[in-house]
């Protein structure tokens, strides 16, 4: 006959004394408690493994921090596991993993390092610092801490709604596409299974895409005399007409170091990670970019940065919306922009029969083919030179009748 084992009560185990060896008092069913001779007391419970039917010991806490009812609660689901062919102890492991995972690999976390993946990639440091500052403003307070296996698209879209309900499209845009690019990442590396955010964009509205304003090249020698007019300081006129000669992108321009310029190979050397896709890119100066440069070394010759701030202590370059500024103040508002200048270059090189690829390669614009793209970069120097060197004196026949600071 079985041997009846009446339950603990709390009374019995607060009044439960230690002894000279380590004894037990036995609640049924697996369940009992360990009294060392030390005086502490041990919940634990015995069960066969149904996986290796061997007997197995685990232990649920210490008395009273675990009471007597908790620690029932427990060994009634290891029973349950236990007849459903289920290691309780597997079990309980692998849920506590899963836990230690997601914990460690909360949507903030992944981001970061998908954030370090990316400074290994063409990309620029001051995009990455864009998108790191997007993500903290507008995702991150909400949904950084919550474990990325967690967050489905509805998460994100709840986020972005009041963006979207404010107008800015264009940045719930671009959010939308970095959060799509975490979640690819955290599927590759093996954190989720599948990326819930890839159709997210689709969501919300999208503006029509519009070029930036600009003008054609008949349209220069407008341009140039009203830079001649115009009542601006001699070095932003030097920064207009310097972005111009080189068609460099404004933050390009205005961010020229003069330890970038080789003056002997008539170079600017703009390293990789001022461009936008992570790639040095080398201009050949024309005569009229020299001279520019001539006027500038009495300026800030003493300086790092050509185009230094007009303040003391001139040790940050100038800011890269003063040449629209400029343009709006002498009349261009809504017809052209610094940008634009690239644009303009590139009708004309193009009407003037100069191959595609010299121009793609001297706008900086990335070409897909890897393998031609290095080639075009190791081979298309002295062709870009005399493109450049045409290019310089369009720019100073157009401001003739205007006096060109880059003219003889």
């Amino acid at each position: 006959m079985a041997k009846i084992i009446k339950p603990l009560n709390d009374t019995q185990i607060k009044s439960s004394k230690p002894k000279e060896d380590d004894h037990t008092l036995s609640d049924g069913n697996g369940l009992y408690l360990l009294i060392k001779k030390n005086g502490s007391k041990i919940w634990r419970f015995n069960y066969i493994n149904p996986i290796s039917n061997k007997r197995t010991l685990v232990s649920f806490g210490s008395y009273p921090e675990v009471t007597l009812l908790q620690a029932r609660q427990k060994r009634e689901e290891y029973r349950s596991l236990v007849s459903q062919k289920i290691d309780p102890h597997t079990h309980f492991n692998s849920i506590q993993q899963i836990a230690i995972t997601e914990n460690e690999n909360t949507f903030k976390r992944v981001a970061e390092k998908w954030y370090q993946q990316q400074e290994s990639r063409e990309i620029t440091t001051d995009t990455l610092q864009r998108i790191i500052n997007s993500l903290e403003n507008y995702i991150f307070p909400t949904l950084g801490n919550k474990p990325i296996s967690q967050l489905k698209a509805k998460d994100f879209i709840e986020v972005l709604t009041p963006l979207e309900n404010a107008g800015k499209i264009d940045t719930v845009k671009r959010i939308s596409q970095r959060i799509n690019r975490i979640m690819a990442y955290a599927v590759n590396k093996d954190i989720i299974e599948v990326n819930p955010t890839v159709n997210m964009g689709k969501v919300f509205k999208s503006h029509k895409k519009q070029n930036l304003p600009s003008l054609p090249p008949s349209e220069l020698p407008r341009i140039m005399k009203a830079i001649s007019l115009a009542s601006i300081e001699l070095q932003t006129r030097c920064l207009i007409e310097w972005q111009l000669l080189t068609i460099t992108r404004p933050v390009e321009a205005v961010s020229a170091l003069w330890e970038e310029i080789d003056f002997n190979n008539k170079t600017w050397t703009i390293p990789a990670d001022k461009m936008k896709m992570r790639r040095d890119h080398i201009i050949p100066l024309n005569k009229q970019a020299i001279n520019i440069l001539e006027i500038m070394k009495h300026i800030s010759g003493h300086t790092r940065f050509i185009f230094p701030t007009l303040k003391a202590p001139f040790n940050k370059p100038m800011n890269k919306e003063t040449v629209n500024t400029a343009l709006k103040r002498m009349g261009f508002k809504g017809e052209l922009v610094a940008h634009g200048f690239r644009s303009l270059a590139s009708t004309a090189l193009n009407e003037q029969g100069f191959d595609y690829d010299l121009i793609e390669v001297s706008l900086a614009h990335v070409d897909r083919n890897t393998v031609r793209a290095i080639y075009n970069r190791a081979t298309y120097l002295d062709k870009r030179r005399n493109m450049m060197n045409w290019w310089g004196d369009f720019v100073e026949q157009a401001s003739k009748g205007s006096i060109s600071l880059s003219g003889e």
